[in-house]
């Protein structure tokens, strides 16, 4: 039987139209442009203002935006994955509310929750459906609406985050290029170093809760910063190996945009020069889940057919992993 590879044949993405930059930073929390800059590498992040909207109304336009690109209906669609820590709701999934909006009629779907690494775990979870034969087209989302649960009194988090959400298409492939090799990790002796303290059955909200401000991303920055740069190098690098890749055989390292130090520490276990490192990290700072479609969505028109990419990512709980991806267009 002919090995099916499980490839991605389109990607698209969205980001709000309002930006928050730096210096709008510096009229609401005590910091500035220069200390933003030189500790993260973000110069500005893009906001979802208005009221009733959410983490799906980012995903709609990413979503019809590839299914125009790829030429083909939102009823072909078969699965989504959609891959979030701020889902419209608990209750239903996201997956199921985006595939109401953009009319794909028949398609299942559920969300996945695994922090800035939770693009990464549904690329990889997708893929198997297309490898087994099962499914042809699974739509696989990262996006995430930060500024839902963020704090704007906080200055160690909100200069950090921003919204955005991507999407990409896989199917199954027959010239080996595609998803070649992944290696996942997660940690959970790491939960409280970065986490919501309350909204879920151990903290239900309540008045308490809400007043505490319990309900925005909480961080210990320092301990996820040395976690990062350890895991997300260390991953990139060892999948780098175990695949005998050498560092002119890479393309490009797609990595999650978190902090530029955590970037170059990356690249640089990875043997990738600057140079093909993917970083739009000074734009949108962190999407969460949509940072890595979204790199790819603003380096599509780069990529050839048969290159080599190096994905890694690392998130709260702890969470990380990297796949080794061949370009298949």
């Amino acid at each position: 039987m002919q090995k099916i590879n499980a490839a991605i044949t389109a990607v698209h993405g969205y980001v709000p139209d309002y930006i928050l930059t730096n210096h709008e930073l510096e009229t609401m929390v005590n910091t500035n442009d220069e200390w933003i800059t030189s500790r993260t590498g973000i110069k500005e992040r893009r906001i979802l203002k208005g009221e009733g909207l959410a983490t799906s109304d980012l995903a709609v336009p990413a979503v019809l935006g590839l299914l125009e690109k790829r030429g083909i209906g939102a009823d072909e669609i078969e699965l989504i994955i959609f891959c979030t820590s701020t889902p419209d709701m608990h209750i239903p999934a996201t997956a199921n509310i985006l595939a109401h909006k953009i009319g794909a009629v028949n398609a299942w779907g559920y969300d996945l929750q695994a922090a800035c690494s939770g693009f990464l775990f549904g690329l990889t979870t997708g893929a198997q459906f297309i490898e087994s034969g099962k499914h042809k087209k699974v739509l696989v989302v990262g996006g995430d609406k930060m500024s839902s649960i963020t704090n704007y009194e906080d200055r160690s988090t909100c200069i950090l985050f921003g919204d955005g959400c991507g999407a990409v298409l896989l199917e199954p492939n027959y010239e080996g290029n595609g998803l070649i090799d992944s290696i996942l990790k997660s940690d959970g002796s790491g939960a409280h170093s970065l986490y919501l303290k309350a909204g879920g059955s151990l903290r239900p909200a309540s008045h308490e809760t809400v007043d505490a401000k319990e309900h925005y991303a909480y961080q210990e920055g320092q301990t996820v910063f040395k976690a990062a740069v350890r895991s997300m190098a260390d991953v990139a690098g060892e999948i780098v190996e175990r695949n005998h890749l050498k560092p002119e055989d890479i393309a490009w390292l797609v990595p999650h945009q978190a902090n530029k130090r955590i970037i170059d520490a990356t690249a640089s276990r990875a043997g990738v020069s600057p140079e093909k490192v993917m970083i739009n990290i000074e734009r949108y700072g962190n999407t969460t889940n949509g940072t890595i479609p979204l790199c790819l969505w603003d380096w599509e028109s780069k990529l050839k057919k048969g290159d080599n990419l190096i994905i890694a990512a690392f998130g709260g709980g702890f969470t990380w992993g990297s796949i080794y991806l061949k370009w298949a267009y």
